[in-house]
């Protein structure tokens, strides 16, 4: 990084200075009619003379318009070489979608536009203060996007495409809120696993098992170089990003078996294309937001995240969700019932072994409301973005040859069954998968609290199914100190059978961000081999802050 000269800032060279002061300007008429000028806005008819300064065929310009929304950050070369780096995968190649989707919709003969309000990254702001921004930064772009709909008011629909833990519950939160507008959510999809390596879940623990002795700098730096396998989509696990995709669908706002497609494939690339013609159909049939986000749609949404075992964030993002389309806000009451009666059949990253492309090829969103369908627990009556209800979709699922190819395709690839994925409930109970939420009431928190079940050892769960922990309270009052305890293997420092309770943190104290960095430490820890760091599977963390998975 060097200094700049002030001579090379302020001069240019003279060929610059050659400025051209008119132009032709394109070609044609534009499609106005009399009572058009009469009769409307003049936005609208400024708004024809802009599209067709930025080149489209004016012959084309009185076709239906179509938003697109997306989240795109960063510059990427048409052969995928980073002319400017974005925040994070999951929003570096979404482009390609919109690329997609843009050119589905001049094949229906619409005009498509496009928007952007691109998103930060949460594993990238761990433990730093842009983690106080990370939760605002949804209502926010929630606003931004809503403001980028109304600012065009010739639009007949709009497709949101998001990917990851803020900018797509931003994204639904819009859709949502649209309720006279055709919407179509495609989400971004999920990166691969490295061949030989961690997922992007565990590789956040390196520090951590650094300072124990588990990893040389080595091993670290290699671990951290290629845990993305490849360059675009949301994180390999369970984690917030690939749990609003699923919420996403489970909502019926994306078409079926869209959820956690692998990005940059063709088969990501098609549900954008055909996400494009649903929104088409929906508008010609006149079907709105309002009629898909309904209060089914909500308690279906629940019913999959508890059957997903999904990230404890979308009890945050789900009623805002709810609240954005005016409907009743779940209450805790309300999740705390889901997740009695609703058994977790999904077997993935954080807590299970398998990436979240597994869990796509093993069937998805639908396939787990196969499971959920028999045990009565949807409201098949939902309408979805295919123009057709929850049942008609499922029906279609059962019998498709994709669910057929895909299933058999991940056990050729990957050796793995598609049962051991996504399994029925008496495999699920019989491998011993525990509900996915709890809400204990007590002294500490009257109001209710969250524990996400999923992550509590087996081992250390009494027989009678009950955990129960004593053991010494280490308090810190911020995020930095507590880490340091964790990476500290000495006398200080966090060990097997503490309590970590960081308290002051939340929407009162600190601004309740998310502490992924410190809950992720102590599972990695556990879970690495040989050794077990002193944060082991009985080190447990009580706070007022965030946690994703």
């Amino acid at each position: 990084m060097n200094a700049t000269g002030f001579q090379a800032l302020v001069e240019s060279d003279r060929g610059t200075f050659e400025v051209q002061t008119a132009a032709a300007g394109p070609a044609g008429r534009l499609p106005l009619t009399a009572e058009m000028l009469l009769e409307r806005p003049s936005g609208d008819v400024f708004g024809l003379t802009q599209n067709a300064g930025m080149g489209w065929d004016p012959r084309e310009l009185g076709r239906p318009q179509f938003l697109m929304l997306g989240t795109n950050g960063g510059l990427r070369a048409a052969d995928g070489r980073p002319i400017a780096l974005g925040y994070h995968t999951g929003h570096w190649e979404i482009g390609l979608l919109m690329q997609a989707a843009a050119a589905e919709l001049v094949a229906q003969e619409c005009l498509p536009f496009a928007a952007f309000c691109s998103d930060p990254c949460d594993g990238r702001t761990q433990g730093t203060v842009g983690m106080m921004d990370s939760l605002a930064y949804r209502n926010d772009a929630a606003i931004v996007l809503r403001r980028l709909v109304r600012s065009l008011p010739t639009r007949r629909g709009v497709l949101g495409i998001a990917t990851c833990d803020k900018g797509l519950p931003a994204m639904m939160m819009t859709l949502a809120a649209m309720r006279a507008l055709p919407v179509v959510l495609v989400p971004g999809g999920v990166t691969l696993p490295p061949t030989n390596g961690e997922d992007a879940g565990k590789v956040q623990s390196i520090g951590a098992r650094f300072a124990h002795g588990e990893l040389t700098l080595e091993q670290a730096q290699d671990l951290g170089c290629r845990a993305c396998g490849s360059p675009g989509g949301g994180c390999q696990f369970l984690g917030t990003a690939a749990t609003s995709q699923v919420v996403g669908e489970a909502l019926g706002l994306s078409l079926p078996h869209s959820a956690l497609a692998p990005s940059g494939q063709p088969i990501w690339t098609d549900m954008a294309r055909r996400s494009a013609r649903a929104l088409v159909s929906l508008a010609a049939r006149g079907i709105t937001a309002a009629s898909i986000v309904t209060d089914a749609a909500i308690r279906n949404a629940m019913v999959v995240h508890a059957a997903f075992g999904g990230s404890t964030n979308l009890l945050l993002h789900t009623p805002a969700i709810a609240h954005a389309a005016g409907l009743r806000r779940p209450t805790v009451e309300d999740w705390s019932a889901v997740n009695r009666r609703v058994p977790r059949l999904v077997d993935t990253l954080p807590n299970g072994p398998h990436p979240t492309v597994r869990a796509f090829l093993a069937g998805g969103v639908p396939e787990v409301m196969l499971h959920l369908r028999r045990l009565g627990l949807l409201e098949e009556s939902a309408l979805t973005v295919s123009g057709e209800t929850l049942s008609r979709v499922l029906d279609w699922w059962e019998g498709s040859e994709r669910r057929h190819v895909l299933r058999e395709r991940l056990r050729r690839a990957d050796g793995v069954a598609p049962e051991d994925v996504i399994m029925d409930p008496e495999r699920a109970r019989a491998r011993g998968l525990t509900s996915t939420v709890t809400f204990p009431r007590g002294n500490l928190a009257p109001e209710g609290s969250v524990i996400k079940s999923t992550a509590i050892d087996p081992s250390v769960v009494d027989a009678d199914g009950i955990y129960r922990k004593t053991g010494p309270a280490r308090v810190f009052v911020r995020e930095k100190d507590a880490i340091a305890a964790i990476k500290n293997p000495g006398p200080g420092g966090i060990k097997s059978g503490d309590v970590l309770v960081l308290i002051c943190r939340g929407p009162l104290g600190a601004g309740m961000e998310e502490i992924y960095q410190i809950t992720a430490a102590p599972r990695a820890s556990a879970t690495s081999a040989p050794r077990r760091s002193p944060a082991g599977p009985s080190a447990r963390c009580a706070t007022a802050t965030r946690f994703a998975s």
